[in-house]
């Protein structure tokens, strides 16, 4: 990790720029040394060699001469001189590394004669037998017929041209050294502050928006650690900005009545609002999809549409009828530039609107049609009676019988009608009690054993809470619960089952009576809970007067209990009415 670093990378970086530099002067300066050691030895010996000379050329003492040789070479080095071929001076020799040399060798092997010819100086390393190296110069002697020979050892030279060499690696090794800190102390300066804006950025990128570099220089350097803090601020800003707007579009699209949905070009959902999820839930429902397990499958109709707009590039819509409910898809393009990315999906409950408009036509004609068969039948019993067409007592006790019965049912209906008006107004007056819920259903279903008994119909109390307790008007919601059992055991065929399920949920009980009888179909299914809904023959009470508002009459004492109700059903397989009551009294 320490040679990914930028710290690693700038040492090593400066060791290697001066290491580099180093070797290449440690290089030439010891080629300089070498060469400057051996030339100054030679002029040494060329200088003793000269002065040897000119003391023989001036004086013919040969004591003196030797005397004064003796005296004027210095002790690594050693003279001879050739007066002639055959007559010759060695010196003696005071170093022990210097090795002797014959007159023999010096005359063949050292140019004597090149020498005396051509009256010049001779300067030559020569590897003598035994392997030495030594230098050595000779001079001619002038009027003489001879010449002066200096020669030294090249250990000498050597050793001091070693005790350079260590001196100048040793300089070397000590620039390395100080380099080496100097670098290291420079990198981490330099560094310091990146690793601190590095540490900075990976605090943004947490979300710590308040993250701040400090600014320990004014240089380059500095001014991007004032640029880091500052973009820091700008994030924040425009971050806070972006929560604000979507938390602002999440509030907007759950207050929305209609549903929407965006989905990208894979056919995923990105975004969805709770009138969506309706909508998809009862796709589920409808399609018998988990929506656990196959949350991920979207309906035909918007795949379908999916397809088309993306090709098209323009806004489609369809209708769809699921559940009973009618439902507009209005799908749109969304966007990248001029590549669409996806599409928004709005979907719109028409049922409300289509439920309304047919009440107001219906509702005349329902009221018209379950007054006019009873006022007809009041005026044709009474007109008989009047005309004496019953003759007898009991013929006319049994037309009486049938007036005041149908006048009871017009009463009920009128009463009724009345008890609905006063709900919407939001008149009813409930008498909560703290009840116990096992023991409550228990009695209710009882009533409803016989009954179930005589049609050979199964009916089951199915709780999953054994003492929960509820605040509760027990007579208002015996009133609803009657209604839906009756209404169940009445559409259920022989063999069939009815099942009362009560779940207690987090802040609510749920309450779903299901049976497996003849259903409602998805044409009649929004309208179970209107007024005069018997009318409809695949719900109609056989062999019962009904006024066909009870499912509107339990609608409406489940809301005033803050509760809901809601239906789920198929044709032929059966039908699922679920209400929820919350357990505090308050949520809804």
């Amino acid at each position: 990790m320490f040679w990914r670093s930028v710290v690693g990378k700038l040492w090593f970086t400066f060791l290697l720029l001066v290491s580099v530099v180093l070797a290449i002067l440690s290089f030439l300066l010891l080629e300089f040394f070498q060469s400057f050691h051996i030339l100054e030895a030679e002029e040494d010996l060329l200088q003793t060699a000269t002065k040897v000379t000119e003391m023989i050329e001036q004086y013919d003492d040969r004591a003196l001469i030797v005397e004064t040789s003796e005296r004027l070479k210095d002790p690594t080095s050693r003279v001879a001189i050739f007066f002639d071929e055959n007559d010759y001076w060695l010196s003696g020799v005071t170093d022990e590394q210097l090795p002797e040399i014959s007159a023999d060798w010096l005359l063949n092997e050292a140019d004597l004669q090149v020498v005396i010819e051509e009256n010049t100086e001779f300067k030559k390393l020569k590897n003598l037998p035994n392997g030495n190296e030594v230098m050595i110069v000779g001079k001619h002697l002038g009027e003489h017929n001879g010449a002066v020979y200096v020669y030294q050892s090249l250990t000498t030279v050597k050793e001091t041209t070693r005790q350079t060499t260590q001196i100048i690696l040793l300089g070397a090794g000590i620039a390395i050294v100080l380099t080496t800190i100097f670098a290291f102390f420079l990198s981490t300066r330099i560094t310091s502050p990146l690793i601190k804006m590095r540490e900075g950025a990976f605090e943004l990128a947490k979300g710590e928006f308040n993250t701040k570099v400090p600014i320990l220089t004014h240089d380059e350097i500095g001014e991007l650690a004032m640029a880091f803090n500052r973009m820091g601020r700008q994030l924040k800003f425009h971050i806070n900005a972006l929560r604000q707007e979507k938390e602002q579009l999440y509030s907007i699209l759950s207050s929305m009545a209609d549903g929407v949905i965006t989905l990208n070009r894979k056919a995923e959902i990105i975004v969805s609002n709770p009138p969506a999820e309706k909508y998809l839930q009862d796709w589920y429902y409808e399609n018998n999809v988990n929506p656990l397990t196959d949350k991920k499958i979207l309906p035909g109709e918007l795949k379908d549409l999916l397809a088309d707009v993306i090709a098209s590039e323009k806004e489609i819509s369809k209708e769809s009828f699921i559940q009973g409910r009618n439902w507009v898809l209005i799908m749109s393009p969304l966007y990248d530039q001029t590549y669409v990315r996806g599409v928004v999906v709005v979907i719109r409950d028409m049922t409300e609107e289509r439920r309304l408009d047919k009440l107001r036509e219906d509702f005349i004609a329902n009221v018209s049609h379950e007054l006019r068969t009873p006022i007809s039948m009041l005026q044709g019993y009474s007109e008989a009676i009047v005309d004496d067409i019953a003759e007898s007592k009991e013929e006319k006790n049994e037309l009486a019988k049938i007036i005041h019965d149908e006048s009871l049912r017009i009463g009920r209906l009128v009463n009724e009608l009345l008890d609905l008006a006063r709900m919407k107004a939001g008149h009813i007056h409930l008498s909560k009690e703290d009840v116990q819920l096992n023991l409550y259903l228990e009695r209710v279903v009882k009533k409803f054993q016989g009954m179930a008994s005589d049609k050979k119909i199964t009916l089951e109390l199915d709780m999953s809470v054994k003492e929960e307790r509820i605040s509760i008007d027990p007579d208002r919601i015996e009133q609803v619960l009657t209604n839906l059992i009756d209404n169940a055991i009445n559409h259920t065929n022989e063999n069939g089952k009815v099942t009362i399920k009560v779940d207690s949920l987090t802040e609510s009980i749920q309450i779903a009576i299901i049976d497996n009888g003849s259903g409602i179909s998805q044409e009649d299914l929004p309208f179970v809970f209107e007024r005069f809904y018997k009318a409809d023959k695949s719900r109609k009470r056989k062999g019962r007067k009904g006024t066909g508002l009870g499912l509107e009459i339990a609608k409406n004492i489940v809301e005033a209990h803050k509760g809901s109700i809601d239906v789920q059903s198929k044709l032929n397989e059966g039908t699922t009415f679920t209400f929820k009551l919350p357990k505090n009294g308050e949520n809804k």
